[in-house]
């Protein structure tokens, strides 16, 4: 079970924080790449670490296929599976636009727990001239796991999506010129929905630099920023 939440947990950070970049481009295009990200909770305390690999790059220019693994680590920054749980994703450019399909991931540690996943939805998209007022498409993902005895069902939406501005924006592993995005994210999980507000900073040829995540009321929730780039 704590796979199962793992493996969960895993792709809604996915969704949000790798959301859609682009040839323009804001997400990496180099293979060997690695991006380590630093979760911290409300009151700024680091609860873990995400790291994502680019593997494959395939294409050019404003059409380009990239595959990439993503692993959550512990505060350490050691896997929080053994054997380590690593999820492959693909991200699709096309025409400039970065497109990325959660139905594209998939994991062989799932079989041997006879698990049978499904996932469904709209596709996020991210254009590479996007300025700022630019609202963005509405996405949706349904991801069903059917364990046997069970089948654990979650919904995310992501509408209202704008790009708020263009500036500077210092973290961890330096200073990027980013484009600032807020977006309203409602995850409905065994028929119970939250609504939460996220903002984040994408910059060309890296993507996610920095995501905050508040709730209802506009509490800060928790934040994720890029702490190290090779």
């Amino acid at each position: 079970m704590k796979r199962i939440q793992f493996f969960v947990t895993t792709i809604l950070a996915v969704s949000i924080a790798t959301g859609s970049y682009a040839q323009n481009t804001f997400f990496p295009t180099k293979a060997g790449t690695v991006l380590t990200y630093v979760n911290n909770d409300a009151k700024g305390k680091t609860t873990n670490y995400s790291r994502m690999t680019i593997k494959n790059v395939e294409g050019s220019g404003n059409n380009m296929t990239i595959s990439y693994v993503m692993e959550n680590l512990d505060k350490n920054r050691k896997s929080l599976t053994d054997p380590p749980m690593e999820i492959p994703c693909t991200v699709i450019i096309k025409d400039g636009v970065v497109i990325l399909d959660m139905n594209q991931m998939f994991t062989d540690q799932m079989k041997d727990q006879q698990i049978k996943m499904e996932i469904t939805g709209v596709p996020m998209e991210l254009p590479g001239n996007m300025q700022p007022g630019q609202s963005l498409k509405d996405a949706e993902m349904t991801m069903t796991l059917d364990m046997g005895v069970m089948k654990l069902s979650t919904v995310m939406k992501m509408t209202d999506g704008q790009c708020l501005a263009i500036e500077d924006l210092k973290v961890p592993a330096g200073t990027f010129k980013c484009h600032k995005i807020t977006q309203t994210v409602t995850t409905t999980v065994m028929r119970r929905a939250t609504t939460s507000k996220t903002i984040s900073w994408y910059a060309p040829g890296i993507g996610a630099i920095k995501t905050e995540t508040y709730d209802a009321k506009d509490k800060l929730q928790s934040s994720m920023e890029l702490v190290e780039m090779n």
